[in-house]
């Protein structure tokens, strides 16, 4: 009996995993970036400059699917554009990263709501989390930063934001979900 249960729990796991892997961040083209230094869970990175549409941060899910209006022909070329990762959360607006592809020539958005600019570039200190988005996982995961930026003595040069990489049908546990806060870049 004991067997028969390992290997139904066995192969759980691996149909979880596979849809898991199916319905995750996988296929998506990802904004790029230099890693300077790896600490645990904590890295350095420099990001070039990112071109993104972004829209005002709504407590509901309206920001996002203004965005994704956008990318799916809402735009003057009524052109669709490829989903990228991380949705980053900065200043109080949510941002798509736009795609390569469409960098040098990015479609006007068709709604004043949506603006397409860009983040310029950078050097961040980052922690990589896992879990759900909570009220006190975003504010926790940036104390956590701080305090290794205090200690390795990296000078804050912006405000915290952050970089989601799922869709929010991913468990939480398997969730990439990132805190960045801007550094000088004279150490």
């Amino acid at each position: 009996m004991k067997k028969i249960f390992s290997v139904i729990a066995g192969l759980l796991v691996i149909a979880f995993s596979i849809a898991a892997c199916a319905t995750s961040r996988a296929g998506y083209e990802t904004a790029p970036y230099t890693v300077i230094r790896t600490d645990g869970d904590f890295e350095l990175r420099e990001y070039p400059e990112l071109k993104i549409a972004t829209t005002a941060r709504d407590a509901d899910n309206s920001s996002f699917m203004r965005l994704f209006r956008y990318i799916d022909g809402g735009n003057v070329e009524k052109e669709k554009i490829a989903m990228t990762t991380p949705v980053f959360m900065v200043n109080g607006k949510m941002a798509f990263v736009v795609p390569e592809k469409h960098k040098a020539a990015t479609p006007a958005p068709s709604s004043p709501q949506v603006i397409v600019d860009t983040l310029k570039a950078q050097r961040v200190a980052v922690l990589r989390f896992s879990g759900s988005r909570t009220k006190d996982s975003e504010p926790q995961a940036i104390a956590k930063l701080q305090a290794w930026m205090k200690q390795n003595k990296f000078t804050e040069a912006g405000a915290p934001f952050s970089a989601y990489y799922d869709p929010p049908w991913t468990p939480s546990f398997l969730r990439r979900n990132e805190v960045l806060v801007p550094v000088k870049t004279a150490f």
